[in-house]
Parts: C-alpha cells; sequence; structure tokens
C-alpha cells in the first residue's frame, strides 16, 4: 500500500475511534455496572448502615416503650404462654376473663418497661460492625442488618434484658396477676379434670418475646429505610440506600 494510502486509513481510524468513544464508554458502563467513581467506598457503605441502624433502632425502642407499645401493636404483643393457655380458656369461660387479660395486660407493660434500656445495647453493638459486615448486608435483603444484628447480639441483649425484665415484672405485678389467676383456677370445680395448670417460667417467656418483638419493629424500620425514599433522613442514607 502506497504511503499515501496508509495515511488516509490511519486518519480514518483515528475519527471512526473518537466518534465512538462516548458509544463504547456507555456500553462498557452498563456491561461493568458502573466506573468505579458510581461505587461507594466501604467507608461510607459503613457509616451508612450503621446510620440506618441507630435510627431504626431508636426509633423502634420509642415506639415500643411507650404505653401500649407491645399491647397495642398486634405483631408483637405478648400473649397467654401455650402452655396455659388451656387454663386461661377454662377461667375465662367460669367468668374470670378480667384476670386473664389482667395478666396479659401486666405482661406486655412488663416489656413496654424494660424497652429502653435496650437502646444502649444496640448502640454498643452497632460500633462493632465491621466493613465488611457492612458490604454484606448492603446487598442482602430488606432485613439483612436487623438478621446479622440479632444473629450477633441477641444472647448478650436476652442477658442484659432479663434483669430489668424481672424488675418492670415485679413493679406493674406480673407474678400477683399470674399467681392470682392459677389459684383461681385451683379452686374451679371440675377445673382439674379438663386440664391440670403447667409451671411456666414467666420471666423468661416475657424476656423472650419482649425481645423477639424489639427485633421485629427493627425489621419494619430497616425496611423502611431501604424501600422508601421518605425514610431516608439524612443524606448519607440517600447516598447508600440510593444506590
Amino acid at each position: 500500500m502506497k504511503k499515501s494510502a496508509l495515511f488516509i486509513v490511519l486518519i480514518l481510524i483515528v475519527i471512526t475511534t473518537t466518534a465512538y468513544a462516548g458509544f463504547f464508554e456507555d456500553i462498557f458502563k452498563i456491561v461493568g455496572g458502573g466506573t468505579q467513581n458510581d461505587e461507594l467506598d466501604d467507608s461510607t457503605i459503613a457509616s451508612g448502615l450503621k446510620e440506618a441502624l441507630s435510627i431504626g433502632t431508636e426509633n423502634a425502642v420509642k415506639n415500643v416503650s411507650q404505653v401500649d407499645g407491645y399491647f397495642g401493636n398486634e405483631a408483637i404483643k405478648i400473649l397467654i404462654p401455650e402452655k396455659v393457655r388451656l387454663v386461661t380458656d377454662v377461667l375465662s369461660t367460669f367468668g374470670y376473663k378480667k384476670q386473664v387479660d389482667d395478666f396479659v395486660l401486666s405482661m406486655n407493660r412488663a416489656a413496654e418497661k424494660a424497652a429502653p434500656e435496650a437502646l444502649s445495647i444496640f448502640v454498643d453493638a452497632i460500633k462493632e460492625m465491621t466493613f465488611e459486615d457492612a458490604s454484606n448486608i448492603l446487598k442482602g435483603g430488606d432485613t439483612a442488618a436487623t438478621d446479622f444484628f440479632k444473629d450477633k447480639t441477641q444472647g448478650k441483649i436476652f442477658d442484659a434484658f432479663s434483669p430489668i425484665i424481672a424488675a418492670s415484672m415485679d413493679e406493674v405485678g406480673v407474678m400477683r396477676s399470674y399467681n392470682k389467676m392459677m389459684d383461681t383456677y385451683e379452686i374451679l370445680p371440675f377445673a382439674q379434670t379438663v386440664v391440670k395448670g403447667e409451671s411456666v417460667d414467666i420471666e423468661h417467656y416475657v424476656t423472650t418475646k419482649a425481645v423477639d418483638g424489639l427485633f421485629y419493629v427493627v425489621g419494619q424500620e430497616e425496611k423502611k429505610i431501604r424501600t422508601d425514599p421518605a425514610a431516608r433522613i439524612t443524606e448519607l442514607l440517600k447516598t447508600v440506600f440510593g444506590k
């Protein structure tokens, strides 16, 4: 090929490549998921997840610790333990439904009184979250952060929650209500032929239900932040969860 012809070909290649540079760049973005500048760094991801959990747990604790926070929420309301449900059914049939209702209310009041103490435990746990944890959680489901948080801290929270629940139960008279209810059942005619009352660790039961309910509400708060732009009340949340 003559030198002049070769020169013209090279010029055409340069022009063509330049003209389509933007097109190829767009294709690479689509295939590769964006440029590196579009990716969030570990520090931003971790900060966003921690902020989401901080806001979520604070809202959750605030919601459940108010009057009727547990009792008025059908999703987390603490109901009669299964082992004594037949007993309470008999009591209600014999005209002692108020005693049963008082017992249910007292369990939920105990949980509501204990709930504020959980916030500091949540805060400490959030501080321990690593960059890797945060990155994995961001890619997870609607309650990935709550599930991770629950897996890592549930036992610790239960242990710290238990004495608070016990004190709250004593304050609101859970065991007084329970014992009164069971004593009434014992003197009912033919009651023992229907079902014999079983022993239940009420403190353990209420603590378990209180912790489970709290995590449930935290999960609901996380879902809001992930799925509802209006719930992303800070610029950091908008940046991280907007991605």
